[in-house]
């Protein structure tokens, strides 16, 4: 990644232009106003159709089979959806992936109106949206690359962040008030028309054909080839472990928050709303703040910080019983969740050659989402046996030993993400000297930094 000696030396006269700088581009503002609207019906969907599950059955256990169904698909998937996105135009494939999202969200929506809605039609339309992601995530994440220049990639990434926890927060409570006076159903639809306004955002975007690499090996030597620059890869290689254990442990609290919000908060599905937009809050805090951010130097030290700050917020939040207390449990939870993904992104996206941009992203997304169903499935096993709130406590104290296994291999590891970001740099151009600087900083701190 190369960043212009203007742009590491200008100082703007507020923090508001740095914050919202990758919006110069029209692909990405095309991107955003599309996404916004979409995401926000994402969110409505992911409440109601939690909230149906749970209507349905009463089942702690069930609620993780529907996670797990979900989100399944793209840790079996993802690899073969990075190679797609490695060897084909990646706009295309977000259009594809979107219309496809877009009609499975109005096949739930008809059959819930029609009230002829089971628990087994909504894994398969779960399943099949997880497949669906297993696609679009990879080549989403890797075409955001596509819509800005190097210089404003860090900031792309933070309001692409920003745009999914804003979402976050408007989504879970209009689909609380939604369910609450209308039904499910109607949540699925609005979800469907929301898909309307990013595939035309995608299909008004003027994007500059990307130089492919000549293909001579399989797909399956080419996902191959992705895992093994990340098992090879140190830096990358801690950080995507560290996603993946907080995906698993830590993580699968979403899926239980329906039981808190019926036995132990007794506030059904507007209490719901607010409880997961109280999630919403707090990781669009930290969107905000990590896109201010000009450097990457720093972030290593944020992913230690967020993981184990994510941990102790389950703690005390399942020991809560009052829906205001849960609620301001609930902001830092939020906060640190998205911090180290976030952060942990952007670092990823620094280190690695966009050659293997879409298959390392796969990666991630199975990190991050494909490993989510194993814990969805085991927090729902647990949960069954022992409660709610001792799963979300045990998942928190696990997130907290993973921080400090990392926060003792990273230090090593400095010296080798600065080579990957400076080789990145070089692939486009001469770094210039600020930039180098900025990166010697990043393996020179002492143990403790990041």
């Amino acid at each position: 990644m190369v960043l212009s000696t203007e742009t590491l030396t200008r100082k703007p006269a507020t923090r508001l232009p740095v914050m919202f700088r990758a919006l110069q581009h029209r692909n990405y503002r095309l991107f955003v106003s599309g996404q916004i609207i979409s995401l926000v019906g994402t969110w409505m969907q992911s409440i109601a159709q939690a909230w149906l599950v749970y209507q349905l059955t009463g089942s702690s256990l069930l609620l993780g089979l529907v996670g797990f169904a979900g989100q399944i698909p793209v840790f079996l998937f993802a690899s073969l959806g990075g190679v797609f996105a490695d060897r084909h135009n990646r706009r295309r494939i977000v259009i594809a992936t979107q219309i496809a999202s877009m009609l499975l969200a109005f096949i739930l929506s008809v059959l819930t109106l029609l009230k002829h809605i089971q628990v087994w039609e909504i894994m398969v339309l779960a399943a099949s949206l997880g497949v669906v992601n297993a696609f679009d995530i990879p080549a989403r994440q890797s075409f955001i690359v596509e819509m800005v220049n190097s210089e404003d990639m860090i900031n792309a990434i933070a309001l692409n962040s920003a745009m999914f926890n804003g979402a976050r927060i408007l989504g879970p409570a209009i689909a609380g008030v939604t369910v609450a006076v209308i039904g499910e159903g109607w949540c699925f639809f609005a979800n469907g028309v929301s898909y309307i306004a990013v595939i035309v955002g995608l299909l008004l975007m003027k994007v500059t054909p990307r130089e492919r690499a000549r293909q001579v090996a399989s797909r399956l030597e080419s996902i191959i080839e992705g895992f093994r620059f990340v098992l090879h890869t140190g830096p990358i290689r801690a950080l995507l472990l560290l996603l993946g254990l907080v995906s698993v442990t830590g993580m699968p609290y979403a899926v239980l928050m329906p039981i808190f919000a019926d036995k132990y908060l007794h506030v059904g599905a507007r209490g719901l709303g607010l409880l997961m937009g109280a999630t919403g809050v707090g990781a669009l805090a930290a969107t905000l703040m990590l896109a201010a951010r000009r450097e990457v130097r720093g972030l290593g030290r944020w992913v230690l910080y967020a993981s184990g700050g994510f941990g102790l917020s389950l703690i005390l939040f399942s020991f809560s019983r009052s829906l205001l207390l849960s609620i301001l449990l609930l902001l830092p939870a939020g906060f640190s969740m998205l911090l180290q993904m976030s952060s942990s992104n952007t670092l990823i996206q620094t280190m690695v050659p966009d050659a293997l941009r879409g298959r390392v992203m796969a990666v991630y997304s199975m990190m991050f989402m494909g490993m989510a169903p194993f814990g969805a499935l085991l927090a729902g096993a647990i949960a069954h046996r022992l409660g709610a709130p001792f799963t979300v406590a045990l998942g928190g104290a696990t997130c907290i030993a993973g921080s400090l296994v990392f926060g003792s291999k990273w230090p090593a590891l400095r010296g080798e993400a600065r080579q990957l970001i400076l080789a990145q740099g070089m692939s486009s151009g001469e770094p210039p000297e600020e930039m180098t600087g900025q990166v010697d900083a990043l393996s020179s701190r002492k143990p403790g930094g990041g």
